[in-house]
């Protein structure tokens, strides 16, 4: 063989096995990564054409995959969109939301669990179906939930969530404005893309779960925290006499701060309960000041600040309850305000730990994983995450909720025949806007079922209404009946 040929065969040997290298690289190297890119159209349009498993309330499926005409063969269609936009999220080409995408491997078969149904598709030559979802939801509270919203004066933003005290299920979680998933399920994607922009750039921003994606001053709903700390300090019980009167001043300033009406609580000293009956800010204000940033810290934190609970369902934000605040803020933050925020979901923590003597539960929206045949595959338990106060002083501040719905600030949430804990708060914001209003509840007290909080971000209400009693003790109202039924 001359030099030439042997030169051009040597060469076409080292491109064969360059070749082969990279073809065994791609294949065993790379195979997982390549199939997992986004930008892999392939493997997109087969999981998009692949009938999609259910996700379901009670036996209803609000979400499911019909089929279509077209080459990608299913169509996901939701039953109820509005209602259960928050939780469900969508499910399109490119990208998924709220359940969809966290159960995404669930939905769509590729879930581990889902092993043995897919070897029998294989085998039986069928094509591969997703696994079904049944999430936590009582579909009579969230009903409840979603009309209280849908009432609300003109074009309101808020959000309710309600627990199942004992477990943690989430039974409710509506918020508003909310979107319709049906059209980023659509197969124009083209569209699908308009459609996203324009609710990206909404300043009402529709696509944010308010119930966990919001956080805001919780306003005197968090006097629920402060108080926890006072007894917990061992310093105090819902008898104990505390600094009422009509001001405080805050330490370090000479900013004074009055109650919300401008009066004095009923004297110079008060109960503990009877400031929580009125919302006594002078009282919070004190109580936080004397207990300090760091016993009202740790009492926020124990209740689930500073930290995220809600494994699965995306987008949660953090409740915040910062370390570093000085003095003055540290008072302000005893009432909800400074540069305190929660999230309305950490509220409905707050009012379920007291329901269940002091125990946090979890929250959890994901019940059971169901295979296509709706055999169980997987049942979520229960788990308490933290101690946030003992059960006696859970016990001292239900007498003192149940006192503010009898003949409190929280009257709006009374149920005839039932004795009901609650709390209102309004919570300010800045000069050129309306204040936020808040309500958090539990119900029955003496064997509580369930546990509410009501966000109120914006409502067309005239400013000197707005009230948490007014606005969201219906809502809450409605919502605790509907899980206690009549």
């Amino acid at each position: 063989m001359n030099k030439p040929i042997r030169v051009v065969s040597v060469f076409c040997l080292v491109l064969f096995l360059a070749l082969l290298v990279n073809a065994t690289y791609l294949m065993y190297v790379r195979a997982d990564s390549l199939s997992e890119d986004p930008r892999n159209r392939r493997i997109i349009t087969a999981a998009y054409s692949r009938e999609r498993g259910a996700i379901l309330v009670g036996k209803e499926a609000i979400a499911r995959s019909v089929p279509s005409d077209d080459k990608y063969k299913f169509q996901r269609t939701y039953s109820e969109p509005f209602k259960y936009a928050p939780l469900t999220g969508y499910f399109a080409f490119f990208s998924q939301t709220g359940v969809e995408r966290s159960q995404n491997e669930v939905l769509s078969g590729d879930d581990s669990r889902l092993f043995v149904t897919r070897l029998v598709d294989l085998l039986s030559n069928t094509d591969p179906k997703g696994g079904n979802v049944l999430l936590t939801v009582n579909a009579a509270a969230q009903d409840a939930a979603w009309a209280g919203l849908e009432n609300l004066p003109g074009d309101a933003q808020g959000a309710v969530v309600a627990l199942e005290p004992s477990t943690g299920r989430v039974l409710a979680m509506a918020s508003t404005p909310t979107f319709d998933p049906n059209d980023f399920a659509s197969h124009d994607f083209t569209a699908v893309r308009d459609l996203d922009q324009t609710l990206n750039n909404d300043p009402r921003e529709p696509l944010i779960n308010r119930a966990i994606g919001t956080t805001l001053p919780p306003g005197s709903t968090f006097k629920l925290v402060t108080a926890a700390a006072a007894i917990e300090s061992g310093n105090y019980d819902a008898d104990s006499m505390v600094p009422g009167g009509s001001r405080f001043q805050l330490p370090e300033s000479t900013t004074t701060i009055r109650n919300h009406d401008g009066g004095d609580c009923g004297g110079r000293r008060i109960t503990l309960t009877q400031a929580m009956q009125v919302s006594c800010n002078v009282t919070f204000l004190s109580l936080a000041n004397e207990l300090g940033t760091e016993a009202m810290a740790d009492q926020a934190e124990k209740f689930g600040f500073n930290s995220t609970s809600l494994e699965d369902l995306g987008g949660q934000a953090r409740s915040l309850y910062p370390r570093d605040m000085d003095a003055p803020q540290t008072a302000m933050s005893g009432i909800g305000q400074s540069s305190v925020t929660a999230t309305p979901l950490q509220m409905a923590m707050v009012a379920a730990a007291i329901a269940n003597d002091g125990d946090v539960m979890r929250p959890y929206v994901v019940d059971e994983v169901r295979a296509p045949n709706l055999s169980v595959l997987d049942r979520t338990d229960p788990q308490s995450i933290s101690k946030a106060m003992s059960s006696t002083t859970a016990d001292e501040l239900t007498k003192m909720l149940v006192a503010t719905v009898e003949s409190g600030t929280a009257t709006p949430a009374q149920i005839p025949g039932l004795e009901v804990a609650g709390k209102t708060g309004t919570a300010q914001s800045t000069d050129d806007r309306p204040p936020y209003a808040w309500f958090v509840s539990f119900a029955p007290a003496d064997d509580p079922k369930v546990a509410v909080a009501v966000l109120v971000q914006s409502s067309e209400t005239a400013r000197a209404e707005i009230a948490g009693g007014l606005l969201g003790g219906p809502i809450a109202k409605a919502v605790m009946e509907a899980v206690i039924g009549p």
